[in-house]
């Protein structure tokens, strides 16, 4: 097959691919997981495969093949004499039949069928020696109570290796291609690059460390979302099918394309089994720290703000609760979202209510129905109001009563949930200085001070304030590594990781407490 044909064909196949994303919905693709693959990184990564293969002929496993992306650019880039048998999997029809029409020709041979549960070959003679995918991106909960424990039990016959239930189908595409590689096989994946630091990769990284020959993992930026249509950020994981060594390391990359990252650095697997998130591996070998380093987990006990089940519902303004007659008992302030804050720092009144433009409130009742029928009838009725749509929502449902709020005293420092880095520099997470009794949303982490923090404050309140002005300034970096990362540089950080970011230079010595010690509201940590 000439150059010329194959630039043919594989415009033919990118016409194809945009008519077909066209007439699916987001809804759809996302659901199903088709994210078709750009081009362009499957030039990248069909040259990352030739760099690391040798000169023999290979056999060639798609176990997700779309309308043939990857083959396109592996035919392109290693040549046709190159690739003795070539076998693509596909489960949607349309683009099955495109498949075929496109390269069986050219020695495609595509199944209509399941790569999930087809049986893996027998025998090495049989097995691939490369596999490169960008397998569905269906998250855990588009798949079924029974689908899942099919996958579980497959992926651990294929490696060994049982994920949670809350792993995506792109990880079960991982582990169940062991089974079809042959010893020395070149695996190559672009995946989310979430698993790297979330509690359900855990299983996975594990399989990548002690099962195979990690040899790389490329992530690229955040912002510099590969696909258009899905909100993920993406990494390119190559391992080889052999019994890794005490002495291997593996190449870790950050931004830029594959062959030209914009920063990179060989790893030991030591280091990479030693961090819980893989994303916060430096590119840099940094020097060892001189000692334990204190942590914003040592001087605050860290909860996420209060999910109410139903916030249009639960959260009122002034003018809502004064129509509706709502007693003022039941009535707790809460503070709004932190884009709707006036800067960092939410000032009060005299009795402790926010200084804001719409105060807002959460209605908070513990009393059983028939009690607030009886005594605070106002409330009874806007509750029943309610009762046919928010009282079966998942929270609500699971709730006795089913209005009943969790308990989240108010906060003298809180710490946003979620953000993206501004264009002057500024880091993604605020902390705010709260001197109200409002509670919080779970928009916010709330930061309660230590015991022998909170005494400290108590004899000097201005060190809250100093306080707060020395989280302001952590190194942005140092958030962001601690946190996790989606597409489109969306950060989050859950109350764990934020109690792991280091504090170097605090303004008050932290007690003999261990800095573990009850919360100021008496609940110890969960």
């Amino acid at each position: 097959m000439t150059v010329a044909a194959l630039t043919d064909l594989e415009s033919e196949r990118q016409q194809i691919q945009a008519a077909l994303d066209s007439v699916c919905s987001p809804a759809e693709r996302n659901a199903r997981g088709q994210f078709a693959t750009p081009p362009a990184l499957a030039r990248q990564i069909a040259e990352e495969a030739a760099r690391r293969l040798g000169s023999d002929s290979v056999d060639f496993l798609e176990p997700a093949i779309g309308t043939g992306a990857f083959y396109a650019a592996v035919l392109n880039r290693l040549g046709p004499g190159r690739i003795s048998r070539a076998v693509g999997f596909e489960i949607d029809p349309t683009h099955v039949n495109h498949a075929i029409a496109l390269w069986n020709d050219q020695g495609l041979t595509v199944y209509d069928a399941d790569f999930t549960a087809a049986q893996p070959p027998a025998s090495d003679r049989n097995r691939f020696d490369l596999i490169i995918s960008n397998p569905p991106y269906v998250r855990h909960h588009h798949l079924s109570r029974e689908t899942k424990a099919r996958l579980r039990n497959a992926s651990q016959a294929a490696a060994g290796v049982r994920l949670s239930g809350l792993a995506g189908l792109y990880c079960h595409f991982m582990l169940l291609s062991h089974a079809w590689m042959r010893p020395g096989a070149l695996g190559l994946w672009l995946v989310p690059s979430e698993f790297l630091d979330v509690n359900y990769g855990g299983e996975l990284k594990r399989y990548l460390l002690d099962s195979v020959s990690l040899q790389r993992i490329h992530r690229y930026d955040s912002e510099d979302m590969q696909f258009a249509d899905a909100l993920v950020s993406s990494a390119v994981v190559v391992f080889s099918n052999r019994v890794p060594s005490n002495d291997d390391q593996v190449e870790m990359s950050l931004g830029g394309p594959l062959e030209s990252p914009r920063e990179a650095r060989m790893v030991d697997r030591d280091e990479l089994r030693r961090s819980r998130k893989w994303t916060s591996v430096p590119m840099q070998q940094a020097a060892a720290a001189p000692g334990p380093r204190l942590t914003l987990g040592d001087v605050f006990s860290i909860k996420r703000g209060i999910v109410t089940g139903d916030n249009s519902f639960f959260v009122v303004d002034a003018e809502t609760a004064r129509e509706r007659g709502l007693p003022p008992e039941f009535l707790t302030p809460i503070l709004p979202s932190p884009r709707e804050l006036d800067g960092d720092e939410v000032r009060a009144d005299e009795d402790g209510l926010p200084l804001l433009a719409e105060p807002r409130f959460l209605i908070r009742c513990d009393l059983p129905p028939e009690q607030v029928r009886r005594q605070v009838p106002r409330l009874w009725d806007y509750l029943r109001e309610g009762e046919p749509t928010v009282s079966s929502r998942y929270l609500c449902r699971h709730r006795t009563p089913w209005y009943r709020q969790e308990s989240r005293p108010p906060a003298p420092l809180l710490c946003t949930y979620m953000g993206r880095s501004s264009a002057d520099g500024r880091g993604p997470f605020r902390f705010v200085l709260n001197h109200s009794r409002a509670t919080a949303p779970n928009v916010y982490l709330a930061m309660y001070p230590r015991p022998s923090v909170r005494e400290a404050i108590a004899r000097d309140p201005e060190l809250l304030r100093a306080i707060w002005r020395r989280l302001n300034d952590i190194d942005p970096q140092t958030m962001i590594a601690s946190g996790r990362v989606y597409g489109g540089g969306l950060h989050k950080i859950e109350p764990r990781e934020l109690a792991s970011v280091p504090l170097d230079d605090f303004p008050i010595e932290v007690g003999g407490d261990g800095g573990r010690g009850a919360t100021p509201f008496g609940d110890r940590d969960r």
